[in-house]
Order: structure tokens, then sequence, then C-alpha cells
């Protein structure tokens, strides 16, 4: 029997023995922005923020994919208040710099405080390293710096500015970012996990290096990519997001950050996490909703375990993104034995599904399947699964829409892409609420499908199935809008902020 099969067959199990209904056991009301919340994150946005946090001057080199003049990298994803993170610099040619460390956010409007500013440092060049394992590129660079995250330093996603020292008024200087996560225990009502292994997955660094640059193929199992290196330029694809104002961010800035300036506006009680922070349900289960957002295409298979975990328990679940959980993807230790420092393309998720063994076939032989995700999602990875539309209400009397006064039929602009989801499995309570297509350009019509369905303890699943969910929630500093496929999302809407207020008030109730 296959595995999509066994996934429905336990699904139907978890879910009659809870007794769920036809529907979510919800009334249609909502609640307000909740006095029960922790203070943490309103308290944090009332410091003041910083006029001067984003990328002023970037040089990339030939290849468009590396700022060589300065640029850096971070010894771990995540980081608890009390550790220590290494922060890998090369500056070529040599020169002195200087790191600012900044926590994103709110912030009335700036998006990020300055915590500290550190240096000036003597810059030195550092080794671009050889091509090793599957075309891996680990740097094993020296430390230019040791940070210790300080206490009072709040969980958020961090960026560090390196600037190279101007040796007079006519000397140019040079910046880029490193990027980190701190991470905390704390029981709180949101869990934001950003999707850095899709990051990585797409860093092309030093210069045609992703999972998408072998020679055997873009989609095989043949390249394994590290997070011991900087990351390079936006994306793979440089024409959904353009902009080398955002060097060695990773995809935050432009697919998740308008989520956590949304979040932290309304004080909602956030905390944040890493990919390879779900290795363990641990972390979710001390929340009440997780958030998987932007683009968050790769996931060990431990992941699945643990977010499918936290469904059972009763952990409301909200994909604000799209071609989530496409990619069975291990982590593997570095070459210094730190763990979850590499990773690459094993197989993919899916189970007995169609497109699942069509990318075994076109792509493969890959030595791991995964689950069909569409029994974690609601909806699947189909093909194609990239493109552009307008998102399109059908379900508009659901309780998800309460506030918005859509009407059937009604669009929002570009909302989808640059990838998303569809074909949602036969799970018992599932609703689709928006449903419309997605275009390559205007060839390549598919059908995606937003979803919510009931979980096992009075929870919910909800799937936005878009990449672009984010764009119609805020467009903060330092945030470009995306587009595809001759289609792109317009920026904030009224409608968008309301479905996601709706969403997440009610899973925090």
């Amino acid at each position: 029997m296959g595995i999509e099969k066994n996934e429905r067959r336990e699904f139907i199990k978890k879910a009659t023995l809870a007794g769920v209904g036809a529907s979510l056991p919800f009334s249609s009301t909502t609640i307000s922005s909740g006095e029960k919340r922790s203070k943490v994150i309103s308290i944090e946005n009332g410091k003041p923020g910083s006029d001067d946090w984003q990328l002023t001057r970037v040089r990339p080199d030939q290849s468009g994919q590396r700022m060589p003049w300065i640029e850096g990298y971070c010894s771990r994803q995540s980081v608890r208040a009390g550790e220590t993170i290494d922060i890998m610099v090369s500056t070529d040619p040599v020169r002195e710099f200087t790191v600012e460390i900044f926590r994103t956010g709110y912030y009335d409007g700036k998006g990020a405080r300055l915590m500290k500013k550190l240096g000036p440092f003597q810059g030195v060049i550092q080794k671009t390293p050889e091509p090793g394992e599957k075309n891996i590129h680990e740097c094993q660079w020296d430390p230019a710096l040791s940070v210790e995250i300080e206490e009072d330093w709040v969980s958020g996603v961090y960026l560090g500015r390196l600037s190279t020292v101007q040796t007079d008024a006519s000397d140019a200087y040079w910046q880029s970012y490193v990027v980190f996560i701190v991470k905390d225990d704390r029981p709180a009502d949101v869990l934001f996990q950003c999707s850095d292994n899709t990051w990585q997955a797409y860093n092309r660094w030093p210069d045609k290096y992703s999972v998408y640059t072998d020679p055997k193929g873009i989609q095989g199992p043949w390249a394994k990519v590290s997070f011991d290196r900087p990351y390079g330029r936006q994306s793979q694809y440089n024409a959904i997001v353009n902009d080398p104002l955002s060097f060695g961010s990773g995809e935050y800035l432009s697919f998740e950050f308008p989520m956590a300036y949304f979040l932290e506006k309304h004080g909602y009680d956030v905390t944040y996490c890493s990919n390879s922070d779900l290795v363990t349900p641990d972390r979710g289960l001390k929340c009440k909703a997780f958030l998987s957002v932007g683009h968050d295409e790769y996931w060990d298979i431990r992941q699945y375990r643990s977010v499918e975990k936290m469904r059972d328990q009763g952990i409301n679940l909200l994909f604000f993104s799209g071609n989530s959980v496409c990619w069975v993807s291990p982590f593997t230790p570095n070459s210094s034995g730190k763990e979850n420092r590499t990773l690459f393309r094993g197989g993919p998720y899916g189970g007995d599904y169609k497109y699942a063994v069509l990318r075994e076939e076109r792509h493969g032989p890959f030595p791991e399947r995964g689950p069909d995700e569409g029994y974690l999602m609601g909806v699947r990875n189909i093909s194609p699964v990239n493109g552009g539309g307008d998102w399109v209400i059908t379900n508009p009397d659901h309780w998800i829409f309460d506030k918005t006064k859509i009407r059937k039929g009604d669009g929002i602009p570009g909302l989808v892409g640059w990838e998303y989801h569809g074909d949602p499995p036969d799970i018992p309570g599932l609703e689709v609420v928006a449903s419309g297509t997605a275009w390559q350009g205007g060839d390549n019509p598919q059908t995606w499908s937003a979803v919510l369905y009931p979980g096992p303890k009075n929870n919910f699943v909800f799937n936005a199935s878009t990449i672009f969910w984010c764009q119609g929630l805020s467009r903060p500093p330092g945030h470009t809008l995306p587009w595809s496929h001759f289609s792109r999302p317009h920026g904030p809407d009224e409608r968008v902020q309301q479905i996601t207020h709706n969403l997440l008030n009610r899973s925090i109730k």
C-alpha cells in the first residue's frame, strides 16, 4: 500500500477518534488583540528604532552573486540569549570594517533597532573554498569577531551590517549583511519559522553553486550546500526579486520581513526560530500557532514529523507560504562535525501522489521519498508549481473573511505567485476558501487552492497557497515587491490584513 493511502488512513483515524465533524466547531466571532498576550513584543517595539539600518552602498562582482569587497556569514543559524555567535568576514582588498547589529521589527515604522556597534576591526582576505563533495562550497574562515547575545535581546531576526571604513572623504565604502535568528524557549502565542533552508538552497555564492546549478540537472540530488558561506545576491532567480541592497540577508527581507513587521506592529506575542530548530517538536509545543512563512520549500523529514506532532497535539498550523514542504532536505554536519550545517535535495515529498512520482521519474533516482505533504498542509505541490495570478474568493461566508466585506469571485490582484499549492487531498472537513488559475505568463494554466481543515483537538490548519501572501500585509523599509511570470502583488491590502488577523486571533484564542 502506498504512502499516500497510509497517510490518509492515519489522518482519518485520528480525526474520527477526536470526534472531528464536517466543519470547524467555531463561532463566526473573532477576538480582539488580546489582553492575555505577553507584552514582550509590544515593550520591545516601544524602544527607539533606527533611521539608518539598510544597506546604502553595494558593489557586486562580475558574476553579480557576491560582494568580495566585504562579505560574511555566521557560525550558527540561530542562537539563544547568553550564547555566543561567531561572525566570519572577508574584505578584498584588505580594509578595516565595522559591524552594527540590528533587530528587525516594527519600531514605529522604522523597521529595525540598533542593538550594538562593534569595531573597527582589521579585515583580511579569506579563501574562497574549492568545490567539495556534491559541489559543496564550505568556507573555513577565521572568525572576525564573537558576539555574546545579551539577556535582554528579544527573539527575532537580526541583521549584522558590515561596512568598510573610509580612509578619507573621497574613499568609497561598501556594505553587506549577515543574518541570524535569536530564539528563546518561553511559551508564546505564535512561532514564526524562518525559511532559511530555502534561502540556502537558492544561494549561489560564490557564483553558481546552489542546489539548482549542478551540470547534471537543476532538480536532482547531486548538489549539496553549506551554511558556512555568505548569502549572495537575493535569489537563484534574480528576476523575481532583483535587489542587490539585500546582499547577505538570504530571502528574509523580500519574503518574510513583511510578516514580522505586521505581527510586531500589532503586538502579537511572537517568537522566532530557524528551520533547523524544528528537528524536534519541543519548541512548537510551547506555542499556540505555528507559522510557515514565504518560500518554505526545503524540510528535513524530522521537521515534517515535528510539525505533524504539533498538529496532533492541538497546535494550529498556518501556512502563509507557497511551494512549502516540497523537497526532503536532510541536514548533515559540516566538516568540523557541527550539526545541521549542510543540506541537499534528498527527494520529493508526496508519497505515491502523481507529481511526486513524476519528479522522481524526471530528476531521480533519489535516496529518499517523503510522505504526501497534502495530509499535513491541506494542499500539495503540483505541476507546474510556479506562475502568477489573483487570489480569488470561493467561500465568502467562511469565518476567515469576517469584517472583510468580501464577495464570492472577488480577487486580490497578483497575490498568487511565485509558487503555490493545489489539489487538496480527501481530508474530513477540509474546505476550499479560495481558488483560481495561475499562469506562466499566458501559458501553462494551473489551478491553485487555499484551504482550511480541522485538526484533531479543536485546532485547525490553514494554507494560503502562495509565497506572496505576506506582500499583502505590509511594505516595511528595506523591502522590495517581488514579481514573476508577468504578474505581481500590489502591496498591503486591507482584506489580506483582516484575513490574517482573523486567523491569528482564532489560533491564539
